[in-house]
């Protein structure tokens, strides 16, 4: 007797997370999402994904948020730069590679109105460590972070924007990025060396 074929039974639909979700935007690139990719991505459909996030620009934020908030920002502690200058170099650093390793993400961090609670406390907690390291006040220290961060990453954003268009003649690409990552570093080095030599002036006055 001949064994009738039980129907296959269908798995579970995938699972939507927040995890998931971004994963698959930062993977996607945020200059290149759309919510039907996002959706293919996650392996359900489009109109799925509309349950959890409300809007294009809204999965965006949501994926920004995510990168920031992955971001390892150069720990302020007692193994920091034992002067305030070296740590700020390192932060330039490393804010300069968040804007290169994330194409597009410059609109969603250096617009204050555009940045969500989460991000917005990761930035007042890290100038409080900056305050608390190097003895200096509080305000000091989120003018400090906020210069050096809105004038690294914007010119990071033209550095690599620039570096990605398409170039005439037998110009050699990368030697011209490495030659705008060279003067890149050292405006930064100039614009925090002036920008203590303001602080420690607002002081001065502040003191007579």
């Amino acid at each position: 007797m001949q064994e009738t074929e039980r129907p296959t039974t269908r798995g579970r639909p995938p699972k939507i997370t927040p995890e998931r979700i971004v994963n698959a935007g930062i993977e996607m690139g945020l200059p290149n999402i759309t919510f039907v990719g996002v959706a293919a991505a996650l392996g359900v459909s489009h109109m799925a994904l509309y349950k959890h996030v409300p809007s294009l620009e809204a999965l965006k934020q949501m994926v920004a948020e995510a990168i920031f908030s992955r971001w390892q920002i150069p720990p302020v502690a007692s193994e920091s730069p034992s002067d305030l200058m070296g740590y700020l170099i390192d932060f330039s650093a490393s804010a300069q590679a968040l804007v290169k390793c994330n194409p597009g993400l410059t609109p969603y961090v250096i617009r204050r109105l555009a940045a969500t609670q989460p991000m917005l406390d990761k930035i007042d907690e890290h100038q409080s460590q900056l305050a608390r390291r190097y003895g200096i006040v509080k305000d000091h220290a989120r003018w400090l972070l906020a210069t050096v961060a809105f004038h690294c990453i914007a010119v990071a954003d033209t550095v690599y924007s620039v570096a990605g268009q398409e170039v005439t003649g037998e110009a050699d690409r990368a030697t011209e990025v490495a030659e705008m990552e060279a003067e890149f570093a050292e405006g930064m080095r100039a614009l925090i060396t002036g920008a203590l030599a303001m602080m420690e002036q607002r002081d001065l006055q502040a003191r007579g």
